[in-house]
């Protein structure tokens, strides 16, 4: 009996072929990039497409310096569109450049268009540098401008006769104080997403971005580290505390609330805005939920890039619960989105009210009491 049972096992598992591969298929051969690769899901749960916002809202990162004329109708018409009350146009650059922006924006539209100034960087070692950009923004103020943006070449690319302006530049000081004289906010934008900064393989979430936008790669051959970035924007936040900071893209700290949330308790004078890192938000939604109720008096809207259709991820993120949706830009991030679900009374200070507070003269009877 025993010799009979023995045989049928070597029996099987001769017809079974040896035991680490037994039971495998040999593998396709066929070939496809992550690129190419994008499965549609097919989980059903109820979705919820939001292509208007509930309440209407003010988009604090833009760019539109070009709208003017018919163009400049169409682009309100597409804010009628989703529910946007004003636009902030970040790029409202400084002297008869930026008088001419705020003539061609607010002079047609003047309840739907909030114009910022931007600094010149000419004569960067001249002695009155620092006096002349401060009377620069005195009179882009009184020209129009209700804010001043910081272009992410602060810190990172602009250069004087021995090298690299540090974004804490003390020459810069006398500007940021007649922004906190004037009361008016300045949006920052410091360095570029902490992956862009890391090695280009396997374990970088921003490999496929890096593929497709090389030039986007910050080599610490080029570049100073991602964290001397951070901390010399920091310093000047530390530095000017009775002017407004609004850190761009939520200061490049979407993948640590945590981090983030000790900043905002160091710094009462900071404010963010997530263009282009709903991506972030979306994928841990229970914690990213809890950050925008804790800290919902610090938060803005902000898009960045303005493609009309691309707002409804925004708005289903913030006011719906949906569960594993597509974002918009595959190489932000390879996976899914979740809703955070956000009560109302957050959802009005991030689409409106925290704007209203800081951002100085913006028209407030489009906007619920």
């Amino acid at each position: 009996m025993h010799i009979v049972a023995l045989g049928l096992a070597l029996a099987l598992s001769a017809q079974q072929g040896p035991g680490p591969n037994r039971g495998r298929e040999k593998p396709m051969d066929v070939q496809m990039t992550i690129d190419d690769y994008n499965p549609k899901s097919l989980l059903v749960v109820p979705e919820h497409k939001v292509p208007r916002a509930k309440y209407p809202f003010v988009d604090v990162h833009n760019h539109q310096n070009r709208a003017s004329g018919a163009a400049l109708d169409k682009l309100v018409k597409e804010m009628d569109d989703i529910n946007m009350g004003v636009m902030v146009n970040l790029t409202g650059r400084y002297g008869k450049n930026l008088a001419e922006n705020v003539q061609a924006q607010k002079g047609k539209y003047p309840k739907r268009f909030v114009i910022f100034a931007n600094i010149n960087f000419e004569n960067l070692d001249d002695p009155g540098y620092a006096d002349k950009a401060g009377k620069q923004l005195e009179e882009d103020i009184r020209n129009g401008a209700q804010g001043l943006k910081i272009f992410k070449n602060f810190g990172m690319d602009l250069k004087d006769a021995k090298g690299r302006v540090t974004v804490d530049d003390p020459r810069f000081d006398k500007v940021f104080e007649v922004c906190g004289k004037h009361k008016i906010p300045v949006l920052i934008h410091t360095a570029e997403p902490l992956g862009l900064f890391l090695p280009m393989d396997g374990n970088n979430e921003r490999w496929l971005e890096l593929k497709l936008h090389p030039g986007r790669g910050r080599t610490p051959d080029k570049y100073p580290l991602w964290e001397n970035l951070m901390a010399e924007q920091h310093r000047l936040f530390a530095k000017h505390p009775k002017t407004t900071f609004i850190a761009a893209h939520f200061g490049w700290f979407g993948h640590d609330l945590g981090k983030l949330g000790q900043l905002l308790d160091k710094m009462p004078n900071m404010m963010i805005e997530f263009g282009a890192i709903v991506e972030e938000l979306g994928r841990q939604p229970r914690t990213a939920r809890a950050f925008f109720i804790k800290y919902q008096d610090r938060i803005l809207f902000g898009k960045d890039t303005y493609r009309k259709e691309e707002y409804g991820t925004y708005f289903r993120t913030l006011e719906t619960g949906d569960e594993y949706f597509d974002h918009d830009r595959k190489y932000h991030g390879i996976w899914k989105m979740y809703g955070l679900d956000l009560p109302d009374e957050v959802l009005r200070k991030v689409y409106y009210k925290n704007a209203l507070r800081i951002i100085p003269g913006i028209d407030k009877s489009g906007f619920p009491k």
